[in-house]
């Protein structure tokens, strides 16, 4: 039997209507990525253009030839993360006043603004201005797409189509590759011109996209109008808004918010108070621990080590290391809704954990330098494994860190409190993404004032994955199938990390509702999903039965 047989990505018989539109519109959502994958990829390979450090040095000279100093380097390409942090931070603004879907048309517009300064940029200044605003841009959109699909995807494939953001970056990723190596060789300003102004496509695709489509119910049901919610919520499962199972779940949704709404507004503070502490942690501490893994590193400075490890094609060397990124996030997406969260991130930082030992032990055993610093390799078989080691970690960061810390970030907040927290965990990746885009050149380089890890660093980022390992076992929930809402109850009833793979919730937040008004008791459980289902569901399940379920 095929591993497609045992593990089928099947819509539950008790999901009414039909998922395909939610499941497209994420899908087409998650294309935001690949403005985040690109803009971030594009620098390696612009920053080892011959005609681009001609134009852009200030006067530094290494090896006879003009170039950026590595604290320029540094600040190229950490200034985006810097833009991107703040973004992620302004988020709620847009996300909670404006509505997610025209928070995204907005950011996107920041993003192009970025984007213009950057391509008639001819020196520093203009360039390091375009940087940032492109990084504010991202920034709001990296925080605002998942907080779209989560809210807008079905539980049972959430996972997925969250993951597809992930799944996008490492598109944008490839592209960026593959357009730096066809225009390196330019000896004109068309060598790094074209690579950045082709965003403009990228970005133009997903307003248009989004003038087209709806506002998450959710974010309805938080503004107030619940029935543009059930208009909203009918178009994603293609049932009328009065349809039984619509308006049960809108309830569920607004009983959940009433809830929370009941003990008072949310503030950033609030974040960091009770119940949400260890959720707010658990996010933050996620996202930082992803780029920590040093994913970026490879990316953002790969062209460059594969210089200096003796790789005489490094541009087509990072081609690949893209494509394998691609690649490997599909099955990653596959398994996110099957394996679950908890066991995807354990295996995960496992494989990367031994993969960057490896990569470390054979750098700095085989490899040396002379007295002014050149890269000396003394086992070329040796950097070649290196790199085959180094297509391995992509493999196991791309098929489970990489999507899932989006996937779970985007789950764990309440509807109050989500915008919020996910601009923080989103800002703390990016934090940490700027630490180490502005630490690296210092760490990596030779001379006076720079550590010269070389290779070494890969023994950084070896330590980081094996805290990840820890950090899973002790702070992951295991939130597969479930809604938000449930996710929610999870935490509020389940205090250790490691026992929530057993939880099924038992009243639902519109059962606690009715019973505290009509003084009533909670429905009682069923031995097959932990609740009597209201008569119209029960239904609802016969007809489907009898005349099969539509994806």
């Amino acid at each position: 039997m095929s591993l497609a047989r045992k593990i089928p990505i099947v819509k539950p018989p008790t999901e009414a209507g039909s998922s395909w539109p939610a499941i497209a519109i994420g899908a087409f959502v998650a294309f935001g990525g690949v403005l985040f994958g690109y803009d971030t990829g594009t620098i390696s390979g612009i920053l080892a253009m011959d005609y681009w450090k001609n134009q852009f040095s200030t006067g530094y000279v290494i090896n006879g030839h003009l170039d950026v100093s590595p604290a320029e380097s540094s600040a190229i390409v950490s200034i985006l993360s810097a833009g991107t942090f703040f973004g992620a931070l302004a988020s709620p603004l847009l996300g909670d006043n404006i509505g997610r879907r025209w928070g995204l048309i907005v950011s996107t517009w920041v993003f192009n603004l970025g984007v213009i300064f950057q391509t008639v940029a001819t020196s520093l200044p203009l360039f390091l201005a375009g940087r940032f605003f492109a990084g504010f841009g991202v920034g709001l959109i990296s925080a605002l797409i998942p907080l779209y699909q989560s809210e807008t995807a079905p539980k049972w494939i959430r996972g997925a189509i969250v993951g597809a953001y992930q799944f996008a970056i490492t598109i944008g990723l490839l592209l960026a590759a593959i357009l730096d190596n066809a225009t390196h060789l330019r000896q004109d300003s068309g060598s790094y011109r074209i690579p950045i102004a082709v965003q403009f496509a990228w970005a133009i695709i997903l307003i248009v996209g989004m003038l087209l489509l709806p506002e998450t119910p959710r974010y309805l049901i938080k503004s107030g109008r619940m029935d543009r919610a059930g208009v909203s919520l009918g178009k994603l499962r293609r049932l009328p808004k009065d349809h039984p199972a619509v308006l049960d779940e809108l309830a569920e949704i607004k009983a959940n918010h009433d809830f929370e709404m009941s003990l008072g507004q949310a503030s950033y503070a609030d974040c960091f108070r009770g119940g949400m502490l260890k959720r707010q942690l658990t996010g933050m501490g996620l996202q930082g621990l992803q780029q920590l893994t040093g994913i970026n590193f490879i990316f953002y400075y790969g062209t460059q080590y594969f210089l200096n490890s003796g790789i005489s094609n490094a541009f087509i060397i990072t081609m690949i290391t893209s494509s394998i990124n691609v690649v490997s996030t599909i099955p990653g997406l596959y398994a996110i809704d099957k394996w679950g969260r908890r066991p995807m991130l354990l295996w995960g930082a496992i494989g990367m954990c031994v993969s960057q030992f490896i990569v470390a032990v054979l750098g700095t055993t085989t490899t040396g330098q002379d007295s002014q610093g050149n890269i000396l390799v003394f086992n070329v078989d040796a950097q070649k494994a290196s790199i085959a080691f180094v297509c391995i970690y992509i493999f196991f960061f791309a098929s489970t860190w990489g999507p899932l810390a989006w996937v779970v970030t985007g789950e764990i907040f309440p509807l109050k409190n989500r915008a919020r927290g996910l601009s923080m965990t989103t800002a703390t990746n990016w934090l940490l993404n700027w630490a180490i885009a502005y630490a690296t050149p210092y760490l990596v380089n030779y001379g006076p004032g720079y550590a010269n890890l070389q290779s070494k660093i890969f023994f950084i980022w070896f330590a980081c994955c094996f805290l990840c390992i820890a950090f899973v076992y002790f702070f992951i929930y295991e939130t597969k199938g479930l809604t938000l809402e449930e996710v929610d109850e999870l935490y509020n009833e389940v205090s250790v990390a490691s026992k929530s793979k057993s939880w099924r919730p038992t009243t639902t937040f519109r059962q606690r509702e009715s019973s505290v008004v009509g003084g009533g008791a909670p429905q009682k459980e069923s031995s097959e999903n932990g609740l009597v289902p209201p008569p119209e569901t029960e239904e609802l399940e016969k007809r489907e039965e009898q005349g099969g379920t539509r994806l």
